[in-house]
């Protein structure tokens, strides 16, 4: 029963999160092929931004790879996906300004974007640890019942991280759909576009708290059922 349960969690998750990703690959698909009437490429509208807000210390570059954009708050630096750094697409747009959104956080000390911070390392420690940790917590739950209220305790911290992490995304789509349309990037026949595009990413992580937390739940009932 107990592995039923979790097979139905975890497929129920994977499904909901396969059908979120490729709404958003399709959504990506399609909006790159809306131009902005100005030309600017995802660099340019990124070093914009960034400028715009003050920022002259962080460094805009390319990574290879799709939907891989991100900032790294660690060497300042706004990474931009083979899909944006040339393109003059409004998605190119819409992204780029959301990665800067993290940038602007990062100068004016967000505390979402803090606390996310500061819990990287400890979610990196917990990812190493914590599937060992409930897998032998469940098998050695009679003899050894910690092991797996260990493994809670740091799946319980992954967790953390995905809800922190959803202001975080939120805060920056938000800065960056209000820094277009002011900045006249985006205009009323695109912007909605760009919305659409950001909304559609926010699902991503949305989707990924929620199931984290589904999870959780399941292992804290094996916890207590197995208690009593």
């Amino acid at each position: 029963m107990v592995i039923g349960m979790q097979w139905i969690i975890f497929i129920g998750v994977a499904i909901v999160s396969w059908l979120v990703q490729m709404n958003l690959q399709r959504k990506f698909k399609k909006y790159s092929k809306v131009g902005l009437s100005n030309g600017m490429t995802g660099r340019d509208i990124a070093l914009k931004m960034l400028h715009d807000n003050g920022i002259y210390d962080v460094t805009v570059t390319h990574t290879p790879g799709h939907l891989t954009d991100h900032y790294n708050p660690a060497n300042k630096t706004v990474n931009l996906s083979e899909g944006v750094y040339n393109s003059t697409s409004v998605m190119a747009a819409a992204v780029a300004a959301h990665e800067c959104g993290h940038a602007v956080q990062h100068a004016q000390a967000y505390a979402p974007l803090t606390l996310r911070s500061r819990l990287v390392p400890v979610v990196t420690f917990a990812s190493q640890w914590m599937t060992w940790l409930l897998l032998a917590g469940i098998l050695l739950f009679n003899v050894f019942p910690q092991l797996l209220l260990a493994g809670i305790i740091l799946f319980a911290t992954t967790t953390l991280f995905s809800f922190v992490t959803l202001p975080v995304e939120i805060n920056a789509s938000k800065r960056a759909l209000v820094w277009l349309n002011r900045s006249g990037i985006t205009n009323s026949y695109n912007h909605s576009a760009a919305e659409d595009a950001l909304r559609s990413a926010a699902y991503t992580y949305v989707v990924a708290a929620l199931g984290s937390l589904a999870t959780l739940v399941y292992y804290v009932m094996i916890f207590l059922g197995r208690r009593e």
